[in-house]
């Protein structure tokens, strides 16, 4: 079968629409509620007149069609997927089955603290650790992602200032930051002032004291960079911030490259957020859910989100509400603690000497495929990096060749793309992490693909440009994905 035609076969089998009068692929349980209950409960001018139109569908074609879907798309169980600044890694599916011991998962929030106990102590044990890991004091837990961990540690931030008489209205952020940084800077009422990069691709000192004062609340600084690159300044960077009175803030995005090795705490940082769903073994994509706890320094423990949970004497845990200076909740209840009971497995199962391998693995992983490909990729900083790097494509716009092209490309090779077209101090970046658990095997065919493509590129371009060609869908067109999103079963009319 040629491959037009395997094209056409697996077109054919993308069918969405598996409805069909009449099949059932599960029978709901009989209703417990009294009849005249219910009555009371649903009013009638709030009932459907008819059912609703659900599809209908057998269990076979729902298992189908889900496992089809899963074999079509590309996901780290399946392939290597180099995601740079993501670090979309290979989790172990140990930790899954944890989340869904009964005990665990069967929860509810509203429980009186008595009956939750085993949940407390993991939720107290877990923050001490991530403190310990990170030379911190305090920690929520509460947050549901980076982003809103970096928003919840600038309210913090932001209260301790006004405690002490200072509203101040700036934060200062990298050009080699992450995206979210001075979203999250806005959304907390701050005005974003950018310093640049100098040429090894670290905060510009010069620029750096130019744009301190005594309107400055704090520096977020992602360590190590975007660029994959570690600020060997810090320290200076914290003294100079901490002697106009901001505080430092550390995008803990990357710590997969730090953990066992350096504490932040230590570099002078006064709050960090984690991301359990990048470094502490919750998968990563999909939409979540994630986690983003914030640890601090002492000094800003009394602004923690409530409620905090506090281990007594006795042994005992229990939610503190009672706080006057918190900053509020930030998420309904405490957090999602499926993720932190697989952060919870996953420290437990490294321990500190566990976690420096990991951190050192990812290093090593980044800078073999850097040296490998240096050569035939632009390289904008040569060097060595941590747990990523950033390549540019530039070198093929002579032949009509973008950064995207490339991406596309090696789907064909059974691999996904890295991070593109960030950051954006980078022209036609790819941005390539390996993490930890990726073979040499592995990292050898990524870049024998790499390189097959840097050669199509010169060769014949036209080969790019119209990729990919052995996945399920060709390439599609973008503006229109965007625009008319389907994102939702509709009955037909």
């Amino acid at each position: 079968m040629k491959r037009e035609e395997c094209h056409r076969v697996e077109q054919e089998r993308l069918v969405f629409e598996l409805s069909s009068p009449a099949r059932r692929g599960t029978k709901p349980p009989k209703l417990d509620v009294p009849r005249q209950s219910l009555e009371e409960l649903l009013p009638q001018e709030i009932r459907r007149a008819d059912p609703p139109p659900l599809p209908q569908v057998s269990e076979a074609d729902v298992v189908r069609h889900f496992t089809r879907l899963s074999v079509l798309n590309h996901h780290v169980d399946r392939g290597f997927y180099p995601l740079g600044s993501c670090t979309m890694k290979y989790n172990p599916k140990f930790h899954e089955g944890l989340a869904r011991l009964p005990g665990l998962c069967d929860l509810h929030p509203l429980q009186p603290v008595e009956t939750i106990q085993g949940a407390l102590r993991l939720m107290h044990r877990l923050g001490r650790w991530l403190c310990e890991l990170a030379g911190l004091d305090a920690i929520t837990l509460q947050p549901a992602a980076g982003a809103h961990g970096e928003l919840t540690g600038l309210l913090m931030i932001r209260a301790l200032l006004q405690d002490r008489g200072s509203s101040r209205t700036k934060v200062i952020i990298p050009d080699s930051a992450h995206g979210t940084n001075p979203a999250s800077a806005r959304i907390a009422g701050y005005q974003v002032v950018q310093v640049p990069s100098n040429p090894q691709g670290q905060v510009d000192l010069t620029a750096l004291r130019q744009v301190l004062d005594d309107q400055v609340a704090a520096l977020m600084l992602t360590v190590p960079n975007t660029l994959g690159i570690f600020e060997s300044q810090i320290q200076d960077i914290a003294q100079m911030v901490h002697d106009v009175g901001g505080l430092m803030y550390m995008d803990g995005a990357n710590l997969n490259a730090l953990l066992g090795i350096v504490r932040p705490g230590d570099m002078g940082f006064d709050v960090v957020h984690f991301n359990l769903h990048k470094t502490f073994s919750a998968p990563h994509g999909g939409g979540g859910p994630g986690a983003g706890p914030v640890g601090v320094k002492k000094e800003l423990a009394p602004y923690l989100p409530v409620p905090v949970v506090v281990k007594s004497q006795d042994g005992s845990c229990t939610l503190e509400h009672d706080r006057a200076k918190t900053i509020g909740k930030v998420q309904a209840f405490y957090g999602n603690f499926g993720v932190m009971v697989k952060a919870y497995a996953y420290i437990r199962h490294l321990g500190l000497e566990g976690f420096r391998r990991v951190s050192e693995n990812a290093i090593i992983n980044a800078n073999y495929l850097m040296r490998r490909l240096q050569s035939t990729f632009d390289l904008p900083h040569g060097q060595h990096c941590q747990h990523e790097f950033v390549l540019s494509g530039k070198k093929f716009q002579d032949q009509g060749v973008r950064t995207l092209d490339i991406a596309k490309r090696l789907l064909d090779f059974g691999v996904h793309a890295p991070t593109i077209y960030f950051p954006l101090i980078v022209p036609e970046a790819l941005m390539i992490e390996p993490t930890e658990t990726e073979s040499l095997e592995s990292l050898d065919a990524f870049v024998e693909a790499m390189i097959q493509i840097a050669q199509e590129a010169e060769s014949d371009p036209e080969v790019l440009k119209t990729a990919p060609h052995c996945t399920p869908v060709a390439r599609l067109d973008e503006v229109k994905a965007a625009r008319d999103l389907k994102l939702r079963w509709q009955p037909e009319d």
